[in-house]
C-alpha cells in the first residue's frame, strides 16, 4: 500500500505575540493559510520504520529519532513503514517545513496503519504542528492548541522569498521587547475580495519581524526586494526568515518571481497561490 502526502508551506498572514505563560510558552493570534507547494512524502508498508531523506533541502537533515517524522510515526505507535521525504521547502524558514511534515506524517501513516489521530492533534511535537495537520485557513491561538477556521479570505496569488538565512525560533522570541501584544480586534464577517483583503491585513502585525531583522538583516532586504516588484504587501511569516509578498493576479506574481530571482540568485524564490479556503 503507498500513501502520498504534501507538507504544505504554512503562511502566518499575520503573528501576534499576545503574552508568555509561566511555563514559558507564548501565547500567539495568528492568520494562517497555505501554499500550493511543500514538501513531498511518500508511505510504504514495511516490516520496520524506516526514514529517506533527499531533494534540494535534504542535505545535512538527519533520520535519527529527533527528526520530526520519527517522532510523529512513533507517537501514533504503529507498525513498520517507509518514509521518503523530498524536501523542497528551506530549513528553519517561518513556514512550517518541519511540522508539516510532522503532520503529513500522522496523516499519511495514520491512513496506512488504520490508526487515529493523536488526541492533541500533534501538539506535542510543536506548536504548529495541529494548524498543519488541518492545512486550511485558520485562526490558531494560545500555544497552537486553538483553531478556528477562517472563511473570509480569497485565494491570493503570492512569491516566497527566503535568502538562505536560518534563522532561531527560539532566539527570536527571546529578544522580543514587548510580549503582550495586542491581539488581532476583529475578523471580517463575509468574504473579501483582494483589495479589502489587503487593507485588512494591513492592520495586522508581525510581531516577530523586527526581532528577526535585527538577527539576520538580510530579511528587510527581501522585503524591500518584493515591495519594489509591487507586491500589494510584504510581510514575514512565522519567525522567519522565509517573506512573502500578496499580488493581484498570478502573472504578476510570476513576473516578480523571475526579476528577483535574476536579480539574486542564490535566493530561494518560489510562486504560490495561497489556498486560504482549504
Amino acid at each position: 500500500m503507498l500513501n502520498n502526502q504534501i507538507a504544505k508551506a504554512k503562511i502566518n498572514l499575520c503573528l501576534h505575540v499576545t503574552g508568555q505563560r509561566d511555563d514559558g510558552y507564548h501565547l500567539l493570534d495568528s492568520l494562517v493559510v497555505f501554499a500550493d507547494f511543500g514538501d513531498a512524502l511518500t508511505f510504504t508498508n514495511a516490516d520496520e520504520f524506516s526514514l529517506k531523506i533527499g531533494g534540494p533541502f535534504g542535505a545535512g537533515l538527519t533520520t535519527s529519532a529527533d527528526n520530526l517524522i520519527t517522532r510523529a510515526a512513533a507517537q501514533l505507535g504503529g507498525s513498520g513503514a517507509h518514509v521518503h521525504l523530498t524536501k523542497k521547502l528551506p530549513v528553519s524558514s517561518g513556514i512550517g517545513g518541519g511540522s508539516a511534515d510532522a503532520a503529513a506524517t500522522l496523516r499519511g501513516l495514520s491512513d496506512l496503519w488504520g490508526i487515529a489521530l493523536p488526541n492533541d492533534r500533534g501538539l506535542s511535537l510543536g506548536a504548529d504542528v495541529p494548524v498543519c495537520l488541518a492545512s486550511r485557513a485558520t485562526r490558531m491561538q494560545g500555544i497552537g492548541n486553538q483553531l478556528s477556521d477562517v472563511n473570509f479570505l480569497p485565494q491570493i496569488p503570492a512569491v516566497l522569498v527566503n535568502s538562505g538565512d536560518a534563522v532561531s525560533t527560539p532566539t527570536i522570541f527571546s529578544s522580543l521587547d514587548n510580549k503582550t501584544n495586542p491581539e488581532i480586534d476583529f475578523l471580517p464577517n463575509g468574504p473579501l475580495n483582494f483589495d479589502d483583503a489587503i487593507e485588512y491585513l494591513a492592520q495586522q502585525r508581525n510581531d516577530l519581524e523586527k526581532s528577526a531583522i535585527a538577527h539576520a538583516p538580510k530579511i528587510a532586504h527581501v522585503l524591500q526586494a518584493l515591495s519594489k516588484n509591487n507586491a500589494a504587501l510584504a510581510r514575514m511569516s512565522g519567525s522567519g526568515a522565509t517573506c512573502f509578498g500578496l499580488y493581484e493576479n498570478h502573472a504578476a506574481a510570476e513576473n516578480a518571481a523571475q526579476i528577483i530571482q535574476a536579480e539574486n540568485p542564490t535566493w530561494w524564490v518560489q510562486p504560490v497561490t495561497l489556498n486560504a479556503r482549504g
